[in-house]
C-alpha cells in the first residue's frame, strides 16, 4: 500500500515555472514506477510523465505536449517525486495528479495508487 500527497500547485503567470511534488508512505517506495497526469475541466485525464522503478535514478518518458518544458524527477531517499514545470502555457492549467504502480506507461489503468490532486493555473 502507497499514499501519495501531491503539493507545491498554485497560479502562475504564462512563461512562469512551478514544482510539484509527490511524498509518499511507504518502505518500497523505489521499486514503484510513477507517474503524473492531469485533468482540466470537461476533459478526460491525461498522461504528463512517467518514471521507471529503480534505486537511482530511474528511465523517464514525456507526453509530447509537455516534452522540452517538464522534468519529471524521484528521489527515493526522500520517499518523493516530483514534476519541475518550465515554459508554463494557459493550456497546462489543470488537476495535477501523481500515482503509482508496477510500469512506467501513458496508461492511467496501469497504476495502482493516486493521490488527491494539486491545482494549477496558468494565467495569459
Amino acid at each position: 500500500q502507497v499514499q501519495l500527497v501531491e503539493s507545491g500547485g498554485g497560479l502562475v503567470q504564462a512563461g512562469g515555472s512551478l514544482r510539484l511534488s509527490c511524498a509518499a508512505s511507504g518502505r518500497t517506495f523505489s521499486r514503484y514506477a510513477l507517474g503524473w497526469f492531469r485533468q482540466a475541466p470537461g476533459k478526460e485525464r491525461e498522461f504528463v510523465a512517467s518514471i521507471s522503478w529503480s534505486f537511482i535514478g530511474g528511465s523517464t518518458y514525456y507526453a509530447n505536449s509537455v516534452k522540452g518544458r517538464f522534468t519529471i524527477s524521484r528521489d527515493n531517499a526522500k520517499n518523493t517525486l516530483y514534476l519541475q514545470m518550465n515554459s508554463l502555457k494557459p493550456e497546462d492549467t489543470a488537476v495535477y495528479y501523481c500515482a503509482a504502480g508496477s510500469e512506467s506507461t501513458s496508461l492511467d489503468r496501469e497504476y495502482d495508487f493516486w493521490g488527491q490532486g494539486t491545482q494549477v493555473t496558468v494565467s495569459s
